[in-house]
């Protein structure tokens, strides 16, 4: 089932401006409007938020929102720059799917369809997209639908400042939305008000033939294309120096086995330009145009620049079966939208030394079938607190030269957050000699400590003199376990004297 994503910018060209002017640009808390023309007058065009509080609204004449706000800070808008910058965030937007397109004046369409599961699925997808965004400036919100038009609706009226539409919503979704999240054209919409419709429910209930006799076809289109009976199809766009083969078909095809051997035909093509370019695939696309005017996309992705044909062969077909082909595939595409440097390597001989096994074809099958953030590896951080000492990384990732501090053991196992115990120890020096964790008391038969772990003052004032002393202690069957005092035990200062237990040892 397809899933598009609708992004919504309500303020672009307010933040595009902010971003650009940098500390040129008015303070957050000063009025700010673009200024526009609309036939002969200078109409505002975007207000942001402080200008919105102070009842400004995009459509005034420039004039009135200047009486009505004394040192609104006034600026020209630029519809053509904010058109190509809504086109590069576009195509910074191909990392999260293959066929995304700009949504005019203030939005991004994407086609999610068997890509989120690369992204922790459809919730985790749009925190990312939405958290990465929030941090460059621009503020978005964001719906999940089955069709375009719902997605687009939802996103500017009922996304806050997520929503995800379950599969198969129908039209429920939509039936309480107004009447301008149909993307039909103002002067319908009060010509419909007019006539008592306010909502979508309200027209989806009426016959067609009189709306169409009266409004035109414009209606009927819109709902149809939000209830997926018409298919809308998403242009993608293209960055100008993307690699990219293509292969159109006489006559339709649907076959699994034909659809693979195409595929191979076209790696064949892509590989041959890569070399050329001496570059190696990150992320590879195969967007399959249908002939009902809707696309099917395929996003397999490597750990390493590769330029193998087989292994981008297997990488792809084993995608295959997540391609619903309909009544045929007319058309194919191939694209690498992500490349690097490839650099060569001398294979190294048997006789001198043995070489190193290559798991990067298992990494990228695994990447690919469980998504890239469930395959990773640790690395030391340098930090002497344990929780902050460790990171994750890509599982092909070059080695950090980074390495752990031997002088004291580290347990196997290291819990995600510390979990408090009870406990019978006598302070300020010695181990506990009995502790109960998740209801169970365990006796200690031995121990050994403490190594006390200074607070990193330089990163919060709360760590100046907080400290923790860390002991391994083994209870009566033998199991081995990483405790904590917080504080030294006699300075209440440096911590609360409660007990935790940070990790278990193998």
């Amino acid at each position: 089932m397809t899933r598009v994503v609708s992004l919504f910018l309500p303020s672009w060209s307010i933040d595009r401006l902010r971003r650009k002017a940098g500390e040129e640009a008015p303070p957050p808390e000063v009025p700010l409007v673009l200024i526009g023309r609309d036939g002969n007058r200078r109409v505002v065009l975007a207000a942001d938020a402080a200008a919105r509080a102070a009842g400004l609204w995009p459509g005034m004449p420039a004039t009135k929102a200047q009486v009505l706000v004394p040192g609104l800070a006034v600026q020209d808008a630029d519809p053509s720059a904010d058109a190509e910058a809504l086109d590069r965030l576009a195509i910074w937007l191909l990392r999260f799917a293959p066929i995304v397109a700009p949504d005019p004046p203030d939005g991004v369409v994407i086609d999610s369809t068997g890509a989120d599961h690369l992204h922790g699925g459809e919730a985790a997808m749009l925190d990312g997209l939405i958290g990465r965004l929030a941090m460059s400036g621009v503020t978005a919100r964001a719906a999940i639908a089955d069709t375009w038009g719902a997605a687009h609706a939802l996103a500017r009226y009922a996304a806050r400042p997520t929503i995800i539409a379950p599969p198969g919503h129908g039209q429920s979704i939509l039936e309480p939305l107004p009447l301008g999240a149909l993307r039909i054209a103002a002067s319908i919409v009060d010509g419909l008000r007019t006539l008592g419709f306010d909502r979508i429910g309200d027209l989806l209930a009426q016959p067609r033939a009189p709306l169409t006799l009266r409004f035109g076809p414009e209606i009927g289109r819109r709902i149809d294309q939000a209830l997926g009976d018409t298919a809308e199809p998403i242009e993608p766009i293209r960055p100008a120096d993307l690699i990219e083969v293509r292969r159109a078909f006489a006559e339709p095809i649907g076959a699994a086995e034909t659809i693979a051997r195409y595929i191979g035909k076209l790696v064949v093509q892509l590989c041959e330009l890569l070399e050329e370019r001496g570059l190696g695939a990150r992320r590879l696309d195969l967007i399959c145009h249908r002939v009902d005017n809707r696309a099917q996309a395929v996003r397999v992705g490597t750990a390493t620049p590769v330029r193998d044909v087989k292994r981008l062969t297997r990488l792809l077909c084993d995608r295959i079966e997540t391609i619903s082909p309909g009544f045929g595939i007319e058309v194919m595409t191939l694209c690498a939208t992500a490349a690097e440097q490839l650099e060569r390597k001398q294979t190294v001989s048997s006789l001198i030394e043995e070489g190193a096994p290559d798991v990067s074809d298992l990494i990228d099958t695994l990447m690919n079938r469980v998504g890239e953030r469930a395959i990773y590896r640790l690395a030391p951080v340098a930090s002497d607190v344990p929780e902050r000492s460790v990171c994750r990384i890509p599982a092909m990732a070059a080695d950090t030269g980074a390495s752990w501090p031997g002088h004291w053991p580290r347990p196997a196992r290291l819990l995600a957050h510390p979990e408090p115990v009870e406990t019978v120890a006598l302070l300020p020096d010695h181990p506990p000699m009995s502790f109960t964790w998740r209801g169970v008391r365990r006796r200690v038969k031995r121990a050994d400590g403490p190594e006390r772990v200074f607070g990193e003052w330089w990163k919060r004032d709360a760590e100046l003199v907080a400290v923790r002393d860390y002991f391994r202690v083994e209870d009566e069957a033998g199991e081995r376990y990483w405790l904590y005092r917080a504080g030294d035990g006699e300075d209440a200062a440096t911590g609360s004297h409660r007990w935790f237990l940070h990790g278990v040892f193998g």
